[in-house]
């Protein structure tokens, strides 16, 4: 891609998430969403094939679907009120269509069959950047809107997100559908305290898109799209293998790691506003995400392929991509938990 062309499609996305991100008015809230979604298509099918067109054609026409529903619950609420503004979203079958739009942009279940599909017809940058900068647009006016929407569709659909997110993964072998999967799964985490507790909302966000971005940059280093690829990088690079499966066992939640701390915040939360059987269905669930990430390790690590006596060594010698924002992004995705205390006090 040219690169004056590819600076200005950034420039474009950039814009229109931070356009969404600032306005109070929802007109201006569908230009953006507008404006990222036409600047990322070029994005997805960077590469020209077949597949990467239709990921950007399903990209594309559930977003559109999502955008229109916005914008009928925009008018709806204005004919019933006289106002633009997000804060003034009183009517309820306005609220809950903009609740299933924002929904639709964020891969929610029962609308999350795009994302996996999507990200497995891209390259792996396009699905880091479909798969957090991406949220943050739809996550700005949801926790804008929280005190407006319909607190039980969104309890449910993010039940369902964190159902689908586990079950979803579990018979997969490609890693960009796992990580969708893992995303659709994290969202439901989110979508869960929002009604509660916006900030932990915030909080588990800070922490999944460090890991998500430290995730597919060690896959991007290694070009490793599937599990078997993955279980042949121990020849070349051990380290960076072991660091890869100890970020994935984070992104599952596992205690010490860092993943483990939204998780237990939003148990915790859950907890005190009397959402016993909510909370409990909830940590069985995540215990699905965990599982798979610990298959992963388990053939990856413990079942060695056959190889060569020449193919052992070549971890010897120097491999020339590296990134000096990899090790600080490494630590921030799995040794946090530490400081949970400090955590505490800012909530």
């Amino acid at each position: 891609m040219n690169p004056m062309t590819f600076s200005l499609i950034m420039m474009t996305m950039i814009l229109g998430t931070l356009l969404v991100m600032t306005s109070s008015h929802w007109f201006l809230v569908w230009a953006g969403f507008e404006m990222n979604m036409l600047a990322i298509i070029p994005l997805l099918t960077k590469q020209h094939n077949p597949r990467s067109t239709e990921a950007a054609t399903k990209y594309f026409m559930t977003q559109a679907t999502a955008s229109m529903f916005l914008m009928m619950a925009a008018i709806i609420n204005l004919l019933y009120t006289g106002h633009w503004s997000i804060q003034k979203l009183i009517n309820p079958m306005a609220s809950i269509m903009m609740t299933t739009a924002l929904a639709m942009k964020l891969g929610l279940s029962p609308f999350h069959f795009w994302v996996p599909e999507v990200t497995q017809g891209i390259p792996l940058l396009s699905g880091l950047i479909l798969l957090t900068w991406q949220k943050l647009a739809p996550l700005s006016i949801l926790y804008m809107i929280s005190p407006l929407t319909n607190t039980n569709i969104l309890m449910i659909m993010a039940l369902l997100s964190i159902a689908i997110g586990g079950w979803g993964g579990l018979n997969q072998t490609q890693l960009r559908k796992i990580m969708a999967y893992s995303s659709i799964a994290h969202m439901g985490w989110m979508m869960s305290i929002l009604v509660y507790n916006p900030t932990m909302m915030l909080l588990n966000l800070y922490i999944y898109i460090p890991m998500t971005i430290t995730t597919f940059s060690l896959l991007m280093m290694n070009s490793t799209t599937t599990t078997t690829s993955l279980s042949h990088m121990w020849n070349k690079m051990p380290l960076i293998t072991m660091i890869i499966l100890i970020t994935m066992l984070s992104l599952g939640g596992l205690p010490p790691l860092t993943g483990f701390l939204p998780k237990w915040l939003i148990i915790q939360e859950l907890v005190k506003n009397n959402s016993i059987i909510m909370s409990t269905t909830m940590a069985l669930l995540a215990l699905l995400n965990l599982y798979f990430y610990t298959r992963i390790t388990y053939t990856t690590s413990l079942t060695m392929f056959p190889t060569t006596n020449n193919t052992k060594i070549m971890w010897q010698f120097k491999y020339p991509k590296q990134t000096l924002y990899t090790p600080p992004m490494i630590i921030i995705s799995t040794l946090i938990l530490p400081m949970s205390p400090m955590t505490l006090i800012l909530e």
